[in-house]
């Protein structure tokens, strides 16, 4: 379950608002919070359990970014986190420098560190960079070890400084929480900027992420610094709270418990994350003082974990969020915005497409061979053939998610052979997929919102978010879904999700679009609402490239056919005399 944000359509009332007034309870929570902080009398034990809480949570935030959002492994939080507390402990007992400046810089360089280690290791993916997250923190727990010079070894770094304004354990923890009110605030609301919509689609779908226009690589990237830097913030706050730290501290044992905290609360949450940092650290000392379990309060906490992921696989915070919202009313569906207008360039003459030799080999398979391709501007052109020959290869290659063997590629005058994915939907390609590549945890209105916000859509580059969202609701409205906009895409249909990911390529404002046999799996009257579609696309002036094999929909839809079978083109040119040709009937038709 992902964590609760707010619908990117308001109403009109709403826009009126200041955000400031609308988030009114949670600073109101906050203040209270930080002055009771600040002025309630707590006794050292507490306080050290407190600003620990406070501090892990800011921590955790990290892991709700890097593996909540983006669903990238960081098994190395520890580390940032150890390199944060080393940077304010080193610099202000060793150096005597100001705790902000080393705050500043401990946090800046677990920035650095975990730029450095997202950029080297972010294309393994999966268990492999989980095990490269493990040897970063098992060599920086090692050098915070042996770096006597530097670290003072296992002995630890101790007297460390505080700001002159929070000299005092309980007023240093009243900061604490106020940063952590700050902190988690920012990181509430992150998956309803750009960056934060980019790592959500990443997480749930990187190809279809890339088609859409994400630059999939940087987002990973920003999403593992910007958990490294959380996590420096973190460790530097708590060798300020704590005022002494050594290596234990920061051990791959604490990567883990990071790691529970945050699947234990709902890892998609920083509500999640408080709650499940505040649980690990305060049920075991809870069970410590139960003198009638004396030994077993480990086991019993154990049994509490595993109880918790067990039945509540999204975690407490997950469980809570599905409970509301099974009992909370539907919203009504918002005012329909402007008719769409498609409105592609015209600045690369006649053809919008041109392919030279284009070819594909899989070692000796020859999976397109030599092809040439022209699509001219404002038509439909249709590239079929039987099982095997080669089309879907062929629109791989146009869309970069393959890399040609040989050959040229000229979208609307530009060479886009070398450019990866999202580069060629910035040059104004849209594509969808055979299998529908949706973002799972999105509703219809964010899945195409993100399409709108292709680089190079002149139709929104101006607007801000107001412009994204009119035009991705007047792409739904295009398709015939402008009702249910606020809608999870997995409560639509089968050929509903269709139509979503044909809008979200809409939403894009493409000079090229790719469909990849958009009527496999529609029913007869599917298809008939499919052909209406294109039509109204087509009148627009958009180019359509299309591979299918209903050849109704062919027929009647293209103006212009090409045909591959085994790799090779055999017949191109005006759809009725390609479908006469004998090669074509032979290959593909039949000849009854």
């Amino acid at each position: 379950m992902s964590m609760p944000v707010e619908t990117i359509h308001t109403s009109s009332d709403a826009r009126t608002v200041s955000p400031l007034l609308r988030h009114a309870p949670y600073f109101i929570f906050a203040a209270i919070a930080v002055a009771a902080a600040a002025t309630m009398q707590f006794d050292g034990y507490i306080l050290n359990i407190l600003m620990q809480a406070t501090t892990f949570s800011i921590a955790v935030f990290g892991l709700s970014v890097v593996l909540g959002l983006c669903g990238q492994i960081n098994l190395a939080q520890a580390a940032f986190f150890g390199v944060g507390a080393y940077a304010v402990g080193i610099g202000t007992a060793d150096f005597q420098i100001n705790f902000w400046l080393c705050l500043i810089a401990g946090s800046l360089l677990a920035l650095l560190a975990g730029a450095v280690l997202g950029m080297t290791t972010l294309k393994l993916g999966g268990h492999y960079l989980a095990m490269v997250t493990i040897s970063f923190q098992q060599i920086v727990t090692l050098v915070m070890i042996n770096a006597i010079w530097l670290t003072h070894g296992p002995d630890g770094v101790g007297k460390i400084g505080r700001p002159a304004l929070f000299l005092s354990q309980q007023a240093f923890l009243a900061f604490c929480v106020a940063a952590l009110a700050l902190i988690g605030y920012i990181v509430w609301h992150l998956p309803d900027t750009r960056l934060g919509r980019a790592m959500r689609a990443v997480r749930d779908n990187e190809l279809a992420a890339g088609v859409a226009g994400i630059d999939v690589y940087r987002t990973k990237v920003a999403a593992f610094a910007l958990s490294a830097l959380l996590g420096g913030i973190g460790g530097g706050l708590f060798a300020g709270g704590f005022a002494y730290v050594s290596p234990d501290q920061f051990s791959f044992a604490e990567s883990i418990i990071f790691l529970t905290m945050a699947l234990l609360g709902g890892v998609a949450s920083p509500i999640g994350s408080v709650i499940g940092t505040g649980l690990l650290i305060l049920i075991p000392e809870w069970l410590r003082f139960l003198k009638s379990l004396p030994g077993l309060y480990l086991a019993i906490y154990g049994l509490s974990v595993i109880l918790i992921v067990r039945f509540m696989p999204d975690g407490i915070w997950g469980f809570i969020q599905e409970s509301i919202t099974r009992w909370r009313p539907k919203a009504s569906p918002p005012p329909a915005g402007p008719a769409l207008k498609l409105a592609p360039a015209t600045t690369g003459g006649d053809m919008v497409l041109e392919v030279t030799g284009l070819s594909k080999h899989f070692g000796g398979l020859k999976a397109v061979d030599n092809v040439d391709l022209q699509v001219r501007r404002g038509g439909v052109h249709a590239l079929i053939g039987p099982n095997g020959s080669g089309k879907t290869t062929t629109l791989n290659m146009l869309s970069g998610l393959y890399k040609t063997t040989s050959g040229k590629i000229v979208l609307d005058g530009t060479d886009v052979t070398d450019m990866p994915a999202h580069q060629r939907t910035a040059s104004g390609l849209g594509r969808t997929f055979q299998n529908i590549r949706l973002f799972r945890s999105m509703t219809a209105l964010e899945n195409v919102v993100i399409g709108a916000e292709r680089p190079g859509n002149t139709l929104t580059g101006e607007g801000g978010q107001a412009a994204l969202t009119q035009r991705a609701m007047s792409a739904l409205a295009f398709v015939g879904l402008g009702a249910r906009v606020n809608e999870l895409v997995s409560s639509f249909s089968y050929g509903h999700q269709r139509l979503i990911e044909i809008a979200r390529a809409l939403a894009g404002n493409p000079v090229l679009l790719l469909l990849d046999e958009p009527a496999a799996g529609l029913n007869s009257s599917e298809k008939v609402e499919l052909h209406d579609l294109l039509k109204r696309i087509a009148a627009q002036g958009l180019t359509i490239l299309i591979i299918d094999h209903d050849m109704t929909l062919v027929r009647e839809a293209a103006q212009h056919i090409t045909v591959l079978n085994f790799g090779r083109r055999i017949a191109d040119g005006e759809s009725l005399a390609v479908l006469q040709h004998p090669d074509v009937i032979s290959a593909y038709l039949g000849t009854d």
